[in-house]
């Protein structure tokens, strides 16, 4: 296990340059205040730190909040593979607009997909991130589903598809919930710890 003070390059790398014109709307896009950005950590939590050039995605695993939830932030993805009506509709889509959960069973890349939908008119936007889907999954089994929500963080009509739509997820965090603990997550060398914030 590595430990700095400052960001490696790897990581670094994946935050957009601050001399960059886009900036300021590229911390509006996530949901952050220009005038008060948060650590650089904080954004790639959020962003995901997206490359063209790999599949490196950088998430945080969640925790509690002060009030025993779950609470997650993330970009919707797989947008680019809708429909153009799709992207209209997003464009229409409010802030704190409610958003629905659909399983994607056949999806031939990820049998635990999980796509979003909106809630009056059922248009399939897209899907939560596959690093969030199975705990999504866990979600849906261990918790009512009227304390699960999802809703519209803010839609950025200006940005590219991978930040047109931040999506905000609540529910209840049941007993014995461990996120990112699925194979896909396990530590390749095995003295590194498992458990997340260790």
């Amino acid at each position: 296990v590595y430990e700095s003070e400052e960001l490696f390059p790897l990581f670094a790398n994946r935050l957009l340059s601050q001399s960059r014109p886009e900036y300021e709307a590229y911390l509006r896009w996530s949901g952050f205040d220009p005038n008060h950005a948060p650590d650089p950590i904080v954004i790639l939590g959020v962003t995901e730190g997206i490359r063209q050039t790999d599949a490196v995605e950088v998430f945080p695993c969640p925790v509690p909040d002060a009030d025993g939830c779950f609470v997650n932030k993330f970009f919707l993805h797989g947008i680019r593979w809708m429909p153009p009506m799709v992207i209209d509709r997003i464009a229409r889509l409010q802030a704190e607009e409610p958003l629905k959960l659909m399983a994607d069973f056949q999806n031939g890349v990820d049998r635990h997909a999980v796509a979003l939908r909106t809630d009056s008119d059922r248009v399939m936007l897209g899907y939560v991130p596959r690093y969030l889907a199975r705990d999504v999954w866990n979600l849906v089994q261990g918790c009512d589903v009227d304390f699960i929500e999802v809703t519209v963080a803010r839609v950025n009509v200006d940005a590219p598809l991978q930040n047109r739509l931040l999506c905000r997820m609540q529910a209840c965090w049941p007993d014995g919930f461990q996120p990112c603990s699925g194979e896909e997550f396990m530590p390749i060398p095995s003295s590194v710890p498992t458990q997340c914030g260790s």
